[in-house]
């Protein structure tokens, strides 16, 4: 896609506020028609500038009230004939619900890992009885949250 203009941004703007803002609450913000709007919108699916539209849930109105940032060190051996241990690693994270977010990184970690869990017990167990028992696990580090100061999905645009 080209260079997204001051219009798009705008519309993404409002898209990030509020998923579902209608075509003509849009239109009316940004200063353009509701169907030139809808074209625009349409533009950003389609060149998937716009990823997808997702309620977004409080974790403690769900029970969720624990979350760990747990930062992972993988060994780093393993048999040519095998899958790496990033690849093991890479496609068992994707089946962990516990974990809303997961980034590999520089330095002296693997990866960074984001868990929501209902408590400290919950947490343990999948310490305990999922992560650690990886075989490509070499040790973790965890923080936990005290309080949230910032919280959003809405990029700077």
């Amino acid at each position: 896609m080209d260079a997204l203009d001051k219009l798009d941004r705008h519309i993404l703007r409002c898209l990030q506020a509020d998923g579902r803002a209608t075509y003509d609450q849009i239109a009316e913000a940004v200063g353009l028609s509701p169907s030139a709007v809808l074209r625009r919108v349409r533009r950003l699916e389609e060149a998937h500038v716009i990823d997808r539209y997702v309620a977004l849930v409080k974790p403690e109105a769900v029970g969720l009230g624990l979350t760990a940032h747990v930062n992972v060190r993988l060994e780093k051996h393993f048999d040519s004939a095998k899958r790496s241990p990033m690849d093991l690693f890479r496609a068992s994270v994707l089946s962990w619900p516990e974990v809303v977010e997961c980034a590999a990184l520089t330095g002296d970690m693997d990866f960074h890992l984001r868990l929501v869990v209902a408590d400290m017990a919950a947490y343990s167990r999948f310490i305990m009885d999922t992560l650690l028992k990886h075989p490509s696990v070499q040790d973790c580090k965890t923080s936990f949250v005290m309080e949230r100061v910032k919280s959003t999905t809405a990029l700077p645009l």
